[in-house]
């Protein structure tokens, strides 16, 4: 008798289609929820999702089983579904792992290379601005500032930034540290101080007018992350005579630009809203 070679069963692959089919579902489903509801509809029925994603009522409901049984989604008094808290503490861990750097660093270049000046990325500490990321472009006159260094805030367009879009009692922080002139244009008059913090806030960037170094011209605008708070600032500088004062509105509004798409990217609702308006 001769012998027959072993069929080897071939893996159903439907089950593996039809999961990945109601995952991508799954998706759209929940993409659909949470367009509606940006755009103000306190909740989505389930004929609308039927609807939106060409499929029947039961199948709706199967999608949304899990989702409501783990928090993603939430079933409202009439019968539709919105965000569940699960949805806002998965967007929160998300926006939480966003690195500062990371986000800004092909703005920061882009920047440096549209302008030919110095970009700079700083964080606040106490009342201290710290450099975290520096870009140069091959036409840009090299700048003493190194990753890592302290100045204080008093004399830095970023600091000016922080400090008038930051909470209220940082201006008293800085203002009760001794001011120090670091060239003859720093200002070292309390009042004369605030009055520029008035104004940086009114025109939405600092600047630093040769206050730091000599002949060194820096604007800045403030960088806010998802809860809309600042939490560093983005600076072009260069030298005076290359970065001349009649250039100062024209830059600072690209600066005030580019700070509102950092902190959109991460996940600032003000930022973006602040974008959209400019838009139209």
């Amino acid at each position: 008798m001769r012998a027959t070679t072993p069929v080897t069963p071939v893996p159903d692959e439907a089950p593996a289609r039809n999961a990945a089919l109601s995952l991508r579902r799954g998706l759209r489903l929940l993409d659909c929820i949470a367009d509606r509801t940006r755009n103000g509809e306190p909740s989505v029925s389930l004929t609308v999702l039927a609807a939106e994603l060409g499929t029947s009522k039961s199948t709706v409901l199967r999608l949304t089983a899990p989702m409501v049984e783990n928090d993603l989604l939430r079933r409202t008094a009439d019968a539709g579904f919105t965000l569940g808290l699960g949805a806002l503490l998965l967007g929160q861990s998300y926006l939480e792992g966003i690195d500062l750097r990371s986000a800004a660093a092909p703005f920061l270049r882009r920047t440096a290379e549209r302008t030919g000046l110095t970009c700079h990325l700083v964080v606040p500490d106490g009342t201290d601005i710290v450099y975290v990321d520096k870009v140069e472009t091959r036409g840009t006159v090299r700048m003493g500032s190194r990753i890592g260094n302290r100045l204080p805030m008093r004399n830095t367009a970023s600091g000016k930034a922080m400090v008038a879009f930051g909470e209220p009692e940082l201006l008293d922080r800085v203002l009760a540290e001794p001011a120090t002139a670091m060239t003859e244009h720093s200002i070292v008059d309390d009042d004369r101080w605030r009055a520029e913090i008035d104004r940086t806030h009114g025109r939405g960037y600092g600047i630093d007018d040769r206050e730091n170094e000599p002949d060194i011209r820096c604007v800045a605008a403030p960088v806010f992350d998802h809860a809309n708070q600042v939490v560093g600032a983005m600076s072009i500088s260069g030298l005076a005579s290359r970065f001349p004062a009649a250039a100062v509105r024209e830059l600072g509004d690209g600066v005030v630009r580019t700070a509102r798409e950092i902190s959109v990217a991460l996940g600032s609702s003000s930022a973006q809203l602040a974008l959209s308006k400019a838009a139209r």
